[in-house]
Parts: structure tokens; C-alpha cells; sequence
């Protein structure tokens, strides 16, 4: 039986199983790999402390100085981000929360998702508009 999220533990292992997926997607995973040129090792601690933050109201990921918006922004600006991009991303989270969590915060985090997700594809869009 699936447990919720209950801790930083669990966040680790959610962000773990989310980017192997999302890595390898033949949709998204071109943007961690060759746009971004994500590090994992150095990503997954902040996108930890995000999500903690995001479930637990830890605070953690202030410490960082980052911008999600900002940090998307510059990605659009080296690769044109696009709803679908934000769509699939969504649907990976989605199911890896599904395939390893259930309960209260499992809910909560897959809401919060959506909202990013839906904020990302305004934000990015705005910045196309800016740049016709």
C-alpha cells in the first residue's frame, strides 16, 4: 500500500523517480539535457527544498535566491518553452506521484503542480509576446 508524502525522504524520492522519467521523455527530456544542461546531482537539493517548501511551508528554498519564473524565463530564452512542454511535464509529475504516493499531500503536491504548470505557460507566453 502507497504511503503520502510525509517528509524530505519522500521528496527526495519523488524528484528522483520524476526526473529519470522526465529526462529520458522524448517530448521535455531535450530541454534538461541539452538546453538547461541539468546537473542532477546540484539540481535535485534546491528542487528538494522547493517542493518542501511548497508542502511543508519549510522556507528552505528562499535560502537559494531563485526565481522559478525567472529561471524558466532563460530557458525560453535559449529554447522556446511552449504548452506543450508544461502539459507533459505536468502529466510525468502526475503519474510519478500517482505510481508512488497516495493521501492528502500526494493531492496537494499534484494541485500545486498544476497551478505551476498553468502559471509557467502564461509567463512563457507573455515573454513571446514581448519579444514580437
Amino acid at each position: 500500500m502507497k504511503h503520502d508524502i510525509e517528509n524530505r525522504a519522500d521528496i527526495d524520492h519523488l524528484m528522483r523517480e520524476f526526473y529519470s522519467v522526465a529526462i529520458t521523455d522524448d517530448v521535455i527530456g531535450y530541454i534538461f539535457t541539452d538546453v538547461a544542461k541539468l546537473d542532477l546531482e546540484h539540481h535535485l537539493p534546491i528542487i528538494g527544498d522547493f517542493w518542501e517548501t511548497m508542502l511543508f511551508r519549510t522556507g528552505d528554498y528562499a535560502r537559494h535566491g531563485r526565481n522559478p519564473l525567472m529561471v524558466h524565463g532563460e530557458l525560453h530564452r535559449k529554447e522556446e518553452l511552449v504548452p506543450e512542454h508544461f502539459q507533459r511535464w505536468l502529466r510525468i509529475f502526475r503519474g510519478v506521484v500517482d505510481e508512488n504516493f497516495a493521501g492528502a499531500n500526494a493531492e496537494f503536491i499534484k494541485f500545486r503542480a498544476n497551478t505551476i504548470a498553468n502559471r509557467m505557460t502564461q509567463y512563457v507566453g507573455e515573454l513571446s509576446v514581448e519579444s514580437d
